[in-house]
C-alpha cells in the first residue's frame, strides 16, 4: 500500500512539472520504476498506458487556457504516432538485462538536457513572428521524439519541446501546451505496440492506475501553473530527480563499491540543491530588474 501512495505521489509531481514543463513524466515517472526493479519494457509500457489518460486530462486543461496551436499539433501526431509505435515494438524484443543500463544513460542525458538547456534560459513571452511551418521540420522531430519516448519511457517532451521553443514563431506556452496535447496520440500509439508485442498480463495494472489516478490530479492544476511558474525552475528540480534516479544502475554497472553510492548520491544531491537555489536567487533578480525598469 505504501509503494503504491508513493507512485500516485510520483504521477502528481510528475505530470505537475510535465504539464508546466513540457517534459518530464515519462523521464521521472519511468526512472522510479526501474529503481523498483522493474524491466524496461514493463516499465516504458505502465508509464504510457498511464499518460493515456494523464495526457488526456492535459489536453483538455491546456485547451481550457489557451495554451495549444491545433496547427502544431496535427503536424507532430501522426509522426510522433509512427515513432512511438515501432519504438514500443523494438523495446518488447529486446532483452531487459542487456537493456536496462543504455535506457538509465539515456535517461540521465536527458535529464542533464533537461538542465543545459533551461538553467540559464529566462525566456519569457516574446514577440511571435510569422513563418512557413514546414512539414520538413515537424516530420522527422516528431518521428524521432515519438520512437525515443517509447524506447527510454520518455523522450517526447524533452526532444520536442526544446525543439519547438528554439523557433521564434510559436509562444512558449503554446509550445508547452501543445507539446502536452499531442502526446495523447503519441501514448496512445506507444501502448498499443506494447500490449501486441509484451501481453496485457505483462502489465502491472496496479502500479500503472496509481501512476494514473496522481496524474489526472495534476493535470488541470499543471495547465494553469504554465502561466505562473519559470520554466528553468522546473527544469532544474526535474533534471535532478532523473540524473538521482538513474545513477545506481550505472554505479552497478561499473562495478563500484559500495563507499562510492553514498559520495556519489551525496555530490550530486549537494550540486542539485546549489543549483535550486541559484536559479530561485536568479528568478528573484530578474523579476526585481524587471519591475526598476517599469517604474522608470
Amino acid at each position: 500500500m505504501q509503494k503504491l501512495i508513493i507512485l500516485a505521489l510520483v504521477g502528481l509531481a510528475a505530470q505537475l512539472v510535465d504539464g508546466s514543463l513540457g517534459m518530464g513524466y515519462g523521464v521521472t515517472s519511468t526512472s522510479l520504476l526501474l529503481a523498483f526493479g522493474i524491466a524496461p519494457a514493463v516499465a516504458s509500457a505502465s508509464v504510457h498506458l498511464a499518460e493515456v489518460f494523464t495526457t488526456a486530462a492535459s489536453g483538455v486543461s491546456h485547451m481550457k487556457f489557451g495554451n495549444v496551436d491545433k496547427g502544431i499539433i496535427w503536424k507532430l501526431v501522426v509522426p510522433g504516432a509512427v515513432g512511438a509505435f515501432l519504438g514500443a515494438t523494438v523495446l518488447s524484443h529486446l532483452p531487459a538485462s542487456t537493456l536496462k543500463p543504455y535506457i538509465s544513460i539515456f535517461l540521465i542525458a536527458l535529464g542533464l538536457y533537461i538542465l543545459t538547456r533551461f538553467l540559464f534560459n529566462t525566456r519569457g513571452a516574446s514577440k511571435v513572428k510569422k513563418q512557413t511551418r514546414s512539414n520538413i521540420f515537424f516530420i522527422p522531430l516528431g518521428f524521432v521524439a515519438g520512437f525515443f519516448d517509447a524506447t527510454g519511457g520518455g523522450g517526447w517532451g524533452p526532444i520536442a519541446t526544446p525543439a519547438l521553443l528554439s523557433r521564434n514563431d510559436i509562444e512558449p506556452r503554446k509550445v508547452i501546451g501543445s507539446v502536452d496535447t499531442s502526446e495523447f496520440a503519441v501514448s496512445l500509439a506507444s501502448s498499443i505496440g506494447f500490449l501486441l508485442s509484451l501481453g496485457a498480463m505483462q502489465i502491472n495494472w496496479i502500479w500503472t492506475i496509481a501512476l494514473m489516478l496522481g496524474g489526472l490530479i495534476a493535470a488541470p492544476i499543471a495547465a494553469y501553473l504554465v502561466k505562473i511558474l519559470p520554466a528553468h525552475l522546473l527544469a532544474v528540480i526535474v533534471s535532478g530527480m532523473i540524473v538521482f534516479s538513474n545513477v545506481q544502475t550505472l554505479l552497478k554497472m561499473a562495478g563500484a563499491g559500495s563507499g562510492w553510492y553514498g559520495v556519489t548520491y551525496t555530490a550530486i544531491a549537494a550540486i542539485w540543491a546549489i543549483l535550486i537555489f541559484y536559479t530561485i536567487r536568479r528568478h528573484k533578480r530578474a523579476v526585481a530588474s524587471a519591475s526598476v525598469s517599469v517604474t522608470e
